[in-house]
């Protein structure tokens, strides 16, 4: 016998009244529920991490009292800073203050190292990795013999590939630290002092604002197809469904353009970005700005100077 489910045909056995599968149909259908249910678990969890962010901007902490104009100076003077320095143990240090920032901002410690280490500085970690054996020149602390090619790390290379992960790891550090104790209105607004672009700046928001109403329409796309799913399709009629769906998506919001472009311009806007927050220096905000200045000249001739 025959049933049909979400618009496929599932063949099932009729026995004593229930619905029953063979064991090889069961083991399928958990694997196709599988994916379902990692789509959905990493679509929540996108969401959830976007809301867990803006909590932790609206905490009392020190970063999230100072001005964002003042914030976004600081990241970019500490940051060159940090890129121009050669010396390990001065980017060491710059880490072990910015550690400092975190616990004085109020975010979560094993958090913070987490999101940092657990991305980008990994990978710039595994690209590094071959100029630690094929560099040339200095002793090898071992080597190896593939025909023609002598490969070995040096300390010399040992060196600069630490450097080079420590940079990527503090770089990092500071964009972590200003996205989550800035709210995304506040930054984009901060943008328009280093005078980028509006049309540029608006992009920017109306893709934060909007790609989580979509993440939740595609989050109801998988609990649909999972709460109608009783048994197992093929892996065609799943690409189907897939194309189908992404098809959906994009005519809902290319719809949804027209009419929020329409809503706005008949709501007056001018293309500027606008917030409720009215942005003052503070004393605080200067010194916050005059300290970064004085650790980044500091951070640069420390590095020249150490190793």
């Amino acid at each position: 016998m025959s049933a049909e489910a979400d618009g496929s045909r599932i063949p099932v056995e009729r026995e004593a009244g229930h619905l029953t599968l063979s064991r090889q149909e069961r083991r399928q259908l958990r694997r196709q529920l599988g994916w379902v249910e990692q789509t959905l678990a990493g679509v929540t969890e996108a969401i959830e991490r976007a809301v867990f962010t803006e909590e932790h901007a609206r905490s009392p902490g020190w970063l999230q009292g100072l001005d964002p104009r003042i914030k976004l100076g600081m990241f970019i003077v500490t940051v060159l800073a940090a890129s121009l320095s050669h010396s390990l143990l001065a980017l060491l240090l710059l880490y072990g203050l910015l550690l400092l920032v975190a616990r004085a901002s109020l975010l979560p410690f094993d958090f913070f190292v987490r999101r940092v280490w657990l991305g980008i500085p990994f990978f710039a970690g595994v690209v590094i990795l071959p100029s630690i054996f094929f560099t040339s020149g200095g002793p090898r602390l071992f080597e190896w013999d593939l025909g023609p090619l002598h490969l070995g790390p040096t300390p010399a290379s040992l060196l600069g590939a630490a450097v080079f992960v420590m940079r990527v790891g503090d770089a990092v550090s500071l964009a972590v630290l200003l996205i989550l104790t800035t709210r995304w209105a506040d930054l984009l607004k901060s943008l328009q002092v280093l005078r980028v672009p509006q049309i540029f700046i608006l992009l920017l928001s109306m893709t934060y604002r909007y790609i989580f109403l979509f993440l939740h329409t595609v989050n109801g796309f998988f609990e649909a197809r999972k709460s109608r799913t009783v048994g197992f399709t093929s892996g065609g009629e799943q690409r189907t469904w897939i194309v189908t769906a992404l098809v959906t998506l994009m005519n809902r919001s290319f719809q949804m353009s027209n009419e929020v472009y329409a809503a706005m311009c008949a709501r007056g806007f001018t293309g500027t970005i606008r917030t409720y927050s009215d942005y003052r220096l503070q004393s605080g905000d200067v010194l916050a700005l005059l300290g970064a200045l004085l650790l980044s000249v500091g951070l640069f001739f420390l590095g020249r100077v150490l190793l």
